[in-house]
């Protein structure tokens, strides 16, 4: 059961984000407290979004080289998340969950408005000094919420793409999955440290992930990108009824 959460969960962030939507539940299913299940959600999935990564290279190499500045904020963030959790006891952590899920999957979905509103869908030639400026703090936020708790972090990073001024669905997807390898990739190595890792799971999870993380590149190329997009609002308020319902 584990093996194929994870290989589900790897195709999902490949496509639209929200994998940890299967690999979160399944390991509270299995027995784990919520936090230490978050914890090991995150370590299991993230050798997964190594292999999107490399699947969505001719994206990342298109991108505009500006969003190389977006990296450092997202260490920073996803580490301050990380420390965070580590002090937020479990009856509270169970509390916030399905608002944080609801809170991401409602900006993706007004994510039109709002680049008319503030008026960054123009040219990435015309994007200004203040427009990096503002892309880092969002993206510093975006982080500190994935490294506090991954499940639809996908989801927040394409609406705050999206809201930067970016278009291209599958680009969107690339940039994402990178910086969200970030993210967690510095959540994980905190959560190993304070040991809040559940090992079993994990070894059996990473094979999956990784496998369904590079096949899911493909898949996510022949959807289109309106498929992919309703694939993302689609999930993300399917997480977050389902976590409103169990509490």
């Amino acid at each position: 059961m584990a093996f194929g959460a994870a290989f589900a969960a790897g195709v999902l962030n490949s496509i639209a984000g929200g994998g940890t939507f299967i690999t979160f539940p399944t390991l509270i299913w299995l027995g784990l407290p919520s936090v230490t299940a978050n914890a090991t959600s995150t370590a299991a999935v993230w050798p997964g979004i190594v292999g999107s990564i490399w699947g969505y290279q001719r994206e990342l190499r298109s991108a505009d080289r500006r969003m190389v500045a977006l990296v450092a904020p997202s260490v920073v963030g996803g580490l301050a998340g990380a420390l965070l959790l580590r002090r937020t006891p479990t009856s509270v952590f169970d509390a916030l969950v399905p608002f944080l899920i609801l809170f991401a999957t409602l900006l993706f979905v007004v994510q039109e408005p709002i680049q008319r509103k503030l008026k960054t869908a123009n040219a990435a030639g015309r994007r200004s000094a203040g427009w990096l400026a503002g892309a880092i703090v969002f993206q510093l936020g975006v982080a500190l919420y994935g490294g506090y708790f991954g499940a639809g972090i996908g989801i927040l990073m394409l609406a705050a793409l999206s809201v930067l001024g970016l278009t291209d669905i599958h680009q969107m997807n690339g940039l994402r999955t990178f910086f969200g390898g970030c993210v967690n990739g510095v959540a994980v190595l905190y959560f190993i440290w304070a040991r809040m890792v559940y090992w079993p799971y994990v070894l059996i999870m990473v094979l999956g992930a990784v496998a369904g993380g590079y096949l899911g590149t493909h898949g996510a190329r022949r959807a289109g990108q309106t498929t992919v997009r309703r694939i993302v609002i689609v999930v993300g308020f399917a997480m977050a009824l389902s976590l409103f319902i169990k509490h």
